[in-house]
């Protein structure tokens, strides 16, 4: 598993019965999570006196219950500066298990010793974009949200990148990429966060199982022959490591190189276990 442990503003504290302690710089939150299907004493104060708990309906969705928690507040990790405030479905407007993938990119870029061009799609509010972008790298970054892309902008001036080389793009992935390769643009790294299912800003559907593959192959088109990463994560619980592994390595075969996919995690910081997160897989040359 690749694990997100160098966060200092951001801990699971601990976990029970559906449920996660967070700690959001000064601020504790409770979320739901449906991977903790184990139950403990809750003995951390926390889970008594929480900043915020997001209550999750058996009717579906949830809404959030409040104690003292500002309506905006802000993380950092690294060099960069994130903007927080809670909002629709238990979302704070970041996931802390993809610092392990930024991370990871980064070190890419910096060792390339070389200009690189980099594509974010379902790029959220662009962690991705922004360690990208602070890692020397000039970065287009792609949402169907025009919210998600203006939260993304406020990160980046909350992280001193405002005049960084990003394109800042509120489009539908799949027919942006379409017209990048009519247009004969490459990059050299491409990162994809696919959500399960989606609607694009003119209604466009996405469902995961029928896309996700033949949306690879098509971004293979637009990758440099030179590239140095090809990125995709999942939440859906059916694409497993394993799946993406496969996915990577027969769509882009072409390039050579290999791919490694793993489960993501965090560390929970009272009783040493490791939240599961999701899965990436990555390929380099």
């Amino acid at each position: 598993m690749w694990i997100a442990n160098n966060w200092k503003d951001y801990e699971v504290i601990d976990t029970d019965n559906g449920e996660k302690l967070e700690r959001w710089g000064d601020y504790l939150l409770v979320r739901p999570d449906p991977q903790v299907l184990w139950k403990t004493q809750r003995q951390h104060k926390g889970w008594k006196k929480p900043n915020g708990h997001y209550h999750r309906s058996k009717q579906g969705g949830g809404s959030w219950e409040f104690f003292d928690l500002p309506e905006q507040w802000s993380i950092q990790y690294r060099e960069l500066t994130f903007q927080l405030k809670p909002f629709s479905f238990k979302h704070t407007g970041l996931f802390p298990e993809q610092a392990v993938n930024w991370d990871w990119c980064a070190e890419k870029i910096r060792s390339a010793g070389r200009p690189v061009k980099v594509l974010n799609l379902f790029a959220y509010t662009g962690g991705a974009t922004l360690s990208a972008a602070a890692a020397g790298a000039s970065v287009t970054h792609v949402d169907a949200s025009k919210g998600m892309v203006t939260w993304a902008k406020e990160n980046a001036v909350s992280s001193g990148l405002a005049e960084a080389p990003i394109r800042w793009l509120v489009d539908d992935c799949v027919k942006f990429v379409e017209r990048e390769i009519r247009r004969g643009n490459k990059y050299d790294g491409i990162i994809m966060d696919p959500p399960s299912y989606g609607r694009g800003p003119k209604g466009e559907t996405w469902k995961i199982e029928e896309s996700i593959f033949p949306f690879i192959q098509l971004c293979t088109q637009i990758l440099s022959e030179d590239a140095i990463f090809f990125l995709v994560n999942s939440y859906t619980t059916g694409l497993q490591p394993a799946v993406l592994t496969y996915m990577l390595s027969t769509a882009l075969k072409p390039f050579g190189g290999h791919v490694h996919s793993e489960e993501i995690g965090l560390p929970v910081s009272s009783n040493g276990l490791v939240l599961p997160c999701g899965a990436s897989g990555r390929w380099e040359p």
